[in-house]
């Protein structure tokens, strides 16, 4: 692959809320802006990209499994809370086989100690966390030119 022509954002628990959300760890930035940036970048590459987000752990094993079918190329995961225990998202990301960024807005390793531990990390093929909405920006300028290798 030459870089991702069909990419998926997905957006676990409570990231709907971004913009009004703890804003000292997630920032003023909503989804629908965040998506929307997204949205802008991906036309002008020319590549499709769709945005996904729910609050549900089956919901969004659902749409993974979806992306398959789909033949999605590229995933950009911020799986939220489910980060810290969702088994059942992890098994469902490794079932399709395709590769990941998973993303983080804060900085998970300067919070709570419980969430320096990720169900993903070692089956994703990068990691971003602690900048921000920007990260998002970066994962997906990753995807862009992502050659199948790490």
């Amino acid at each position: 692959m030459a870089g991702a022509k069909n990419i998926l954002v997905i957006n676990g628990p409570n990231l709907n809320l971004l913009g009004s959300r703890e804003t000292r760890h997630y920032g003023r930035d909503t989804l629908k802006a965040i998506n929307a940036r997204l949205a802008g970048r991906a036309r002008k590459a020319k590549v499709r990209l769709a945005t996904y987000q729910s609050n549900s752990e089956s919901e969004l094993v659902g749409r993974i499994q979806q992306a398959r079918r789909e033949r999605v190329d590229f995933i950009i995961l911020n799986p939220a809370a489910y980060t810290h225990t969702s088994v059942a998202l992890r098994d469902a990301l490794a079932a399709v086989g395709i590769p990941f960024v998973e993303v983080h807005l804060s900085n998970v390793f300067a919070r709570e100690p419980f969430r320096r531990e990720s169900y993903f990390t070692d089956i994703a093929v990068g990691i971003i966390c602690g900048l921000g909405a920007k990260g998002y920006e970066l994962a997906l300028e990753f995807a862009l030119q992502y050659s199948g290798r790490k």
